[in-house]
C-alpha cells in the first residue's frame, strides 16, 4: 500500500514533526531531530489520513520504553489536534468501539489499528498538515483547575502542556562591540579598510553593542505550607530550567539549596522525585529572609552579574524577621532586571497579602502574579515574553511589621 506525502522533507508536515520532536524532548523522551527523517520516511508507507495509523507510526518510531507511553500519549493529544475552523473527528459516544478511535480529548489511545477511514486521504492529510505548531489543548485537565487538586495522570498531561509553552525574556546589551549599523564609528576597521585608499577616509564602518539572551534565576519555596503545590511547581521549574540557556535554580525553606546541576538532566521523572532527598529542609518551616541572605552571600556575585529576571515562587508564609526580609528583598530587586513574585494563593479571589512576610516584601516586587493553574502559566508566559528592555521605575518604601498592606504591589512602570 503506497500513499503520498510531501515529496521533500521541508513540507508543513515535516515542519510539524520537528516541533513535535522538540515537545517530546522537553517532556523527557529521546526524540532527536535526526530521527524525524526516519519518521517522515516511515509515513510514506501508511495512510496518514487515518489518525490511528499516524499515531501508531509515531509511537513505534519514537517510544523506546513502556513507561514513556503515557507521556507520549498526552503529548500526542496536546499537539496533533484538528484546527478549530474545520470539521474535527467526532467525540467518542457511549457504545462506540473505543479501539477504533485515535488519541483525542476524552479518549484513550487505540489498542489496535482503526478501521476504514471516514474521510478521504487527501482531505485528512491536509488536515494533519495544517495543525498549528506549538499549540496545545486542554485534554483531560481544565486550565482553571488548581494545581493542588491534580492527580498523577493530570500532572503528566499538564507537564506536556507546559512543555508546549514558549518562554522568552528578551535580550540585554553587553559591553562588547560588534560590526553592524550602530551609533559608534569603528576606528580600527575604518583605518584597516581605508589603507587601500592611501589613508583617506572613504568608508566609515560603524559598530554596535552585542546582545545576549537575558538570564533567569528561579527561587522556589518548598516549605510545608507549599506542599500542596510543590509537586506541580517543580515540574514547572524543570520546564523553565530546560527552556533557557542561562538558568540558575534554588530551592529554599529555612535554608537555601542550589539544584541547577540536577535539573540539567533530561529525564524529569528521574529528577523531580529525587529532589526532596537532596534538600535537607524540604517541607519544613519558612524563613525567606534567611534564605535570601544566604543567596546574596554565597551566590549573588556568581549569578546576578548580568541583570537577570528573578522568579520567586512562594506563598509568603514566613516565620522569620520581616525587617530582614524587606532588607534582602530590596537588595535582590536592585541587582536584577525584573523581580517577579509568583504566589499560588493569589489565584483565590478572597486572598489578601496580609501576612507580615508579604507586607515586608510587597514594596520591592515588580510583578505580583498568581501561579496556581495552567491558565496562570499562560498569562505568565505572555507577560515574560513582553517584558520591556528597561527596568521599571521602582518606588521603594520602608518595610517592616508595622506597614499596613493594601493588597497591591508598588509597581510604577518606567517611561
Amino acid at each position: 500500500m503506497t500513499n503520498t506525502r510531501p515529496e521533500e522533507p521541508h513540507g508543513r508536515l515535516f515542519h510539524n514533526l520537528l516541533h513535535f520532536g522538540r515537545l517530546l524532548r522537553d517532556v523527557g523522551l529521546d526524540a532527536q531531530a535526526g530521527r524525524m527523517l526516519d519518521v517522515a520516511d516511515a509515513l510514506r508507507h501508511v495512510d496518514v489520513g487515518r489518525r490511528a495509523d499516524f499515531y501508531h507510526t509515531l509511537q513505534t518510531m519514537l517510544v523506546r520504553r513502556s513507561q514513556d507511553l503515557p507521556v507520549f500519549d498526552y503529548a500526542f493529544r496536546a499537539f496533533w489536534q484538528p484546527p478549530v475552523d474545520q470539521d474535527a473527528t467526532p467525540e467518542p459516544r457511549a457504545g462506540d468501539d473505543q479501539s477504533r478511535l485515535p488519541p483525542s480529548e476524552g479518549g484513550s489511545p487505540p489498542s489496535r489499528p482503526a478501521g476504514d477511514a471516514t474521510a478521504s486521504h487527501d482531505t485528512s492529510a491536509i488536515r494533519i498538515e495544517q495543525v498549528a505548531t506549538l499549540t496545545y489543548g486542554t485534554g483531560q485537565v481544565s486550565r482553571s483547575q488548581d494545581f493542588a487538586t491534580f492527580t498523577d495522570a493530570e500532572v503528566a498531561e499538564a507537564r506536556a502542556m507546559m512543555a508546549a509553552l514558549r518562554w522568552k525574556l528578551g535580550t540585554r546589551t553587553t559591553r562588547r562591540w560588534q560590526a553592524g549599523a550602530g551609533p559608534a564609528l569603528d576606528i580600527r576597521r575604518a583605518v584597516r579598510h581605508n589603507l587601500r585608499f592611501g589613508g583617506e577616509l572613504v568608508t566609515l564602518p560603524r559598530r554596535r553593542r552585542r546582545t545576549r539572551t537575558r538570564p533567569l534565576v528561579l527561587l522556589c519555596d518548598v516549605s510545608g505550607s507549599m506542599e500542596r503545590y510543590s509537586r506541580m511547581l517543580l515540574h514547572f521549574v524543570h520546564t523553565l530550567a530546560g527552556g533557557f540557556d542561562h538558568v540558575e535554580t534554588f530551592l529554599f525553606a529555612t535554608t537555601l539549596t542550589r539544584v541547577t546541576t540536577r535539573l540539567l538532566r533530561r529525564g524529569v521523572d528521574d529528577v523531580v522525585p529525587s529532589l526532596p532527598r537532596h534538600v535537607a529542609d524540604w517541607g519544613g518551616g519558612t524563613r525567606i529572609g534567611d534564605a535570601l541572605h544566604r543567596f546574596h552571600v554565597d551566590w549573588s556575585r556568581r549569578v546576578m552579574g548580568h541583570a537577570p529576571v528573578v522568579l520567586l515562587i512562594s506563598d509568603g508564609w514566613d516565620r522569620g524577621d520581616p525587617q530582614q526580609l524587606g532588607t534582602e528583598m530590596a537588595r535582590l530587586q536592585r541587582s536584577c532586571h525584573r523581580l517577579v513574585w509568583l504566589n499560588p494563593l493569589l489565584g483565590s479571589p478572597h486572598y489578601r497579602p496580609l501576612t507580615r512576610g508579604m507586607q515586608a516584601a510587597l514594596p520591592y516586587i515588580d510583578d505580583f502574579l498568581p501561579v496556581h493553574n495552567l491558565a496562570s502559566l499562560d498569562a505568565l508566559a505572555i507577560h515574560l515574553n513582553h517584558l520591556p528592555s528597561h527596568r521599571p521605575a521602582r518606588r521603594q518604601h520602608p518595610a517592616g511589621p508595622g506597614r499596613a498592606a493594601s493588597g497591591e504591589s508598588a509597581i510604577v512602570e518606567g517611561p
